[in-house]
């Protein structure tokens, strides 16, 4: 059970600590004990240094007592500094800052495939989310120290708080959030490099710390560690612990280690921390006072392993970064203490030819130079980052700051990843994810990168499994992105990138099994199980078969059925309806079973078709808006399970309405008998061969119930048969031959989603924006010609309808991304309706329609727009609404296949293709 955390732990759950430097010198972590702040309270007052066989002030020769080296973590210069110390002090043994409990883990630093950046990862047993990283770079001071004694076989132990104390006492979070500056119960915390800055007459920290530290020269190896010691010193004597009050508790854990490694070794022992740390090491306190502040502090039980880390996470300012804001600066730094500037502008003259930009050795020549003669002017010892940035961005760069990105992402941060061998303790679950990736060739890579899967081929098919069932386990190694267009079903497209903190999620997600398929398919049962919402089983078992997951679906076939059974709202069959059509669809090109999940998807259709005209009834703005998105949501899935999309054929304009003589509707398609025929528009006007002028909807001349799926007589109409009477419904070719999986679903659902739209899209009970959409789904299906259209835009546009459902009606028909300005462009009769329309609405509702009306027309492409100006500007050339007139330029009474047919050969002659006979 996680205590209850004190003021000073929920400061520091608002900005999580990695366990080392964050800041330019600070080193923090996660909140521990903070009730148990100064010594006093524990009974232990300080004393004076001790004068002999006490702790020393960190020198190597003559000195007496440990060698203690403060140093700046993932400074290169205290990593040189650090190295030198140890090769000239020649200790027993050597103490790092790092948790206690990584002792065992720390011989693995020596394997060959141990590659940095790497950190330590602690994570508490029964809650893997809860966390802590120590980050570790080539440059760091630490990783110097541990490979010098490994090297040269001596004993290194981690001395700081063990983190099973640290990951009880705070939950760490992801969080990048937090204020360096803000008041703890300890006081306000303070930047101890600042501080020193600010007094040396620095404004920037970071340059000070540069000049003195990271570009000094070589010499005395000892002197700057002391000279920062003092410095320290005198900090904590003005702040005390500087707002972190937490820091008593690990120096208390720090001295008690410090003087077992002492009895263990003498005063041969060098001891690498955060420079922070030095003055308190430096004093002596009785065991019995740092014992009592341990005691008592809260335990998890923890493991600890090696991850690989990133440079990118190194430059994070808080949560698990270290803080500092160019790893490859001092990365190149510390690899290349000779002429580092000139290596460095090598390197990025490299960078820049690679991406197509010229330079040439007489540019590098010049930015070195540049550079040199800026840090004279600014009385800098060497070039530093600003003064290389600035030579980069005037010579290489020709002072444009596009490339100069490009040189921060790729160099000045950068993209390195780190390598732990396959020694390292892991889960078994991260365990069989690198067998898997190794398998399928899958590296990850700390650089974002687009993989193309073909699902047709094996492998990545495999791939695509992987990827899925690791988004269903919450790891996010990858993300699906758009690929090229294209309605095939077969290809994938992911964006892939590993991020440090993966290694956390995978260890989570490990107590739902012991490989990525059976952590998955636990986890999909565990969910069907749970879940409440028929959306989320819908969802749950699309994931399943894009996961490929056959042994989970049983369980969440179960949970749909029953859901689905349950729930009699609309919108959420509406809402759960595409799930399931996306994966009858993608379960075919993917061989997996989806009969089961036909057969509900086909009663969900059914049941929206029964349902969703009276649910769209009598809505408000906002509940419409959401509906007209499920309207088109549901209308694409329809279209997804009924592969030859509607089996009822389009029908000529309504009984009435307007029509130019011998003239056929384009989007018509004629049954199989060579005639047209649709069912009745609510309130449409009855025309001759109609002798029920009231007729409504769905019912035949006599008024007997014809909706869709029946007759023209109203008895119920089967599905469409071949001329052979063989049946002709969905997965069947004309001839009756099989052409596809047959899905299971009812006879007729394409003429009954129909009668639904045309319901929908003639009711004036229907709000505006819904009739207008449906209205102009079933004009892009064929199923509505265009004078009947502009009778129900005339009718939707009249005179009484309120200026407020007019505008929205015409933002469903023609708003958005769907065409709608071409469809105006090429119907002058909708445009000059509209025009009409908008001529006459009163000024005092103009201001009420204008900004739906704006939000619709915005939408379109700026070459429509314009055209759509020009036609309104020339004005109508034909009284009313009606077909063109003859004499319009660029438009015709209807088609002329002829001339359409003329521009054929050109066509495959572009496109290289053969003329079909």
């Amino acid at each position: 059970m996680t205590p209850t955390p004190t003021a000073t732990e929920r400061d520091a759950s608002r900005a999580p600590d990695d366990g080392w430097v964050p800041g330019p010198e600070r080193d923090r972590v996660p909140d521990v004990g903070a009730e148990r702040t100064e010594p006093e309270r524990a009974g232990g007052e300080r004393t004076e240094p001790e004068r002999a066989g006490g702790f020393g002030a960190g020198g190597a020769g003559g000195r007496v007592g440990p060698l203690l080296l403060g140093v700046r973590h993932h400074g290169p210069g205290s990593a040189r500094g650090v190295r030198a110390a140890l090769e000239a002090a020649r200790p027993a043994a050597v103490l790092v800052e790092g948790p206690a409990e990584a002792d065992a883990l720390v011989a693995l630093a020596a394997d060959p495939g141990m590659r940095p950046p790497v950190a330590l990862l602690a994570h508490a047993v029964d809650d893997p989310g809860r966390a802590a990283f120590w980050p570790m770079a080539e440059f760091s001071p630490e990783w110097v120290a541990i490979r010098w004694a490994l090297e040269r076989g001596v004993p290194v132990r981690f001395f700081d708080l063990p983190a099973a104390h640290t990951l009880a006492a705070a939950d760490p979070t992801w969080s990048d959030e937090g204020d360096e500056d803000e008041v703890s119960g300890g006081g306000l915390r303070i930047d101890p490099v600042a501080e020193l800055a600010r007094a040396g007459g620095y404004e920037d920290a970071e340059r000070w710390w540069e000049d003195v530290v990271e570009l000094r020269g070589a010499g005395d190896p000892t002197a700057p560690f002391e000279a920062l010691a003092e410095a320290m010193g005198a900090l904590r004597e003005t702040y005390g612990h500087g707002g972190h009050p937490r820091d008593l508790v690990r120096e208390a854990h720090m001295r008690l280690r410090l003087r077992a490694a002492r009895k263990e070794f003498g005063d041969s022992v060098a001891v690498v921390c955060g420079a922070w740390h030095v003055p308190a090491l430096t004093r002596r306190t009785t065991v019995a006072a740092d014992k009592a502040l341990l005691k008592g502090l809260p335990r998890a039980k923890t493991e600890l392993t090696w991850v690989p880390w990133t440079h990118r996470r190194l430059a994070r300012r808080s949560g698990y970064g270290a803080g500092i804001d160019a790893p490859g600066w001092y990365g190149h730094l510390f690899a290349a203490p000779d002429r580092p500037v000139e290596r460095w502008m090598t390197k990025v003259a490299g960078l820049l030819r690679a991406e197509d930009h010229p330079v040439s050795s007489a540019h590098v020549i010049e930015a070195v130079r540049l550079a040199e003669t800026l840090a004279a002017l600014r009385g800098r010892p060497l070039p530093g980052l600003d003064e290389t940035t600035d030579a980069v961005r005037a010579v290489l760069c020709e002072g444009s700051d596009v490339p100069l990105g490009l040189v921060r992402d790729r160099l000045v941060v950068g993209d390195v990843l780190g390598e732990v061998p396959a020694a390292a303790p892991a889960v078994p679950l991260q365990r069989d994810l690198t067998r898997r990736q190794r398998t399928l060739r899958l590296k990850p890579e700390a650089q974002e990168r687009e993989v193309g899967l073909d699902l047709r081929k094996e492998t990545d098919g495999e791939r695509s499994r992987l990827l899925h069932r690791l988004r269903l386990l919450g790891v996010h190694w990858g993300e699906p992105a758009a690929g090229r267009a294209g309605t095939g079903t077969f290809r994938e497209t992911w964006r892939l990138r590993w991020e440090p903190e993966l290694h956390v999620q995978v260890a989570e997600a490990g107590v739902w099994g012991t490989t990525v398929e059976g952590a998955a398919t636990a986890k999909a049962e565990s969910l069907a199980l749970a879940a409440t919402a028929l959306a989320d089983v819908t969802a749950l078992a699309e994931q399943c078969l894009l996961a490929g997951l056959t042994d989970a679906l049983p369980v969440v076939m179960r949970a749909l059925a029953d859901r689905a059974a349950l729930d009699t709202d609309v919108a959420h069959l509406a809402q759960a309806l595409p799930a399931l059509a996306r994966s009858l669809r993608y379960g075919d090109v993917r061989g997996t079973g989806t009969a089961a999940l036909g057969e509900v998807a086909a009663g969900l259709a059914e049941r929206i078709c029964v349902g969703l005209p009276p649910a769209c009834a009598g809505l408000d703005a906002d509940a419409a808006a959401q509906m007209r998105d499920r309207l088109d949501a549901v209308h694409t899935a329809i279209g997804l399970l009924h592969e030859d999309r509607f089996d009822t054929p389009a029908a000529p304009d309504m009984p009435g309405s307007p029509a130019a003589p011998d003239r056929s509707d384009t989007h018509a398609a004629p049954d199989r008998s060579g005639s047209h025929a649709a069912p009745d528009m609510p309130g449409s006007p009855a025309g001759p061969d109609r002798p029920e002028p009231h007729a409504g909807p769905g019912r035949s001349a006599d008024g007997a119930q014809a909706g869709p799926g029946r007759s023209d007589d109203g008895t119920q109409a089967g599905p469409r048969r071949s001329d052979d009477g063989a049946d002709s419904g969905p997965g069947r070719s004309d001839s009756g031959a099989d052409a596809g999986p047959a899905l299971p679903l009812a006879a007729g659902l394409g003429g009954r989603w129909s009668g639904v739209l045309r319901r929908l899209a003639g009711w004036d009970r229907i709000p505006g924006g819904l009739r207008g959409r449906a209205a102009r789904l079933l004009l892009d299906e064929g199923r509505l010609g265009e004078s009947e259209a502009a009778l129900l835009m005339s009718r939707a546009l009249s005179p009484g309808t309120p200026p407020a459902d007019a505008a929205a009606w015409i933002d469903g028909f023609v708003g958005g991304a769907s065409g709608g300005g071409l469809l105006l462009v090429h119907d002058e009769r909708l445009l000059d309706l509209v025009d009409a329309w908008l001529t006459g609405v009163p000024d005092e509702a103009f201001t009420d329609v204008l900004p739906l009306l704006r939000r619709t027309f915005s939408a379109y492409e700026p070459g429509v727009r314009r055209t759509l100006g020009e036609l309104v500007a020339r004005g109508p050339r034909w009284d009313g609404p009606g077909p063109s007139a003859p004499g319009v330029p660029g438009f015709a009474p209807a088609p002329d296949p002829a001339r359409a047919d003329a521009v054929l050969p050109l066509l495959h002659l572009i496109l290289g293709t053969e003329v079909t006979a």
